[in-house]
């Protein structure tokens, strides 16, 4: 029998991709997702392949998923994609500690985080 299929929440001409559990802080994320909102997707690929960061590699994978969902699975054209949202979230803090002077703790948060990354159809006007 099945389960009914739950209705889109994203409009038509979207696609997206998600990627969990990175192993890095959502404020350093953030720096990534800021340099791809709204581009186009070929312009977003570019900035991410050059950016020296280490997380870099990570979100341009996501967002080589979201293109390749968009044009797999929604039928959408590649060269008209532009980044619509690319947004951070916190995911689980490993908690660590090293033991300091004078019988201290010191207290170490390992932080993860997730990027979700939304890519939208624009039709050209000229």
């Amino acid at each position: 029998m099945g389960k009914a299929s739950r209705e889109r929440t994203l409009a038509d001409n979207e696609a997206k991709a998600v990627n969990r559990m990175l192993r890095v802080s959502p404020q350093k994320l953030n720096l990534v997702a800021q340099t791809i909102r709204g581009k186009k997707v070929s312009q977003a690929l570019a900035d991410l392949t050059f950016l020296r960061k280490r997380i870099a590699t990570d979100v341009k994978k996501t967002l080589e998923s979201a293109i390749a969902n968009a044009e797999n699975n929604h039928d959408l054209d590649v060269d008209d994609l532009v980044v619509s949202e690319a947004y951070v979230g916190k995911n689980l803090v490993l908690k660590r500690g090293r033991p300091r002077a004078r019988g201290r703790y010191g207290k170490i948060l390992k932080p993860f985080a997730q990027i979700t990354i939304v890519v939208r159809q624009v039709e050209e006007t000229a």
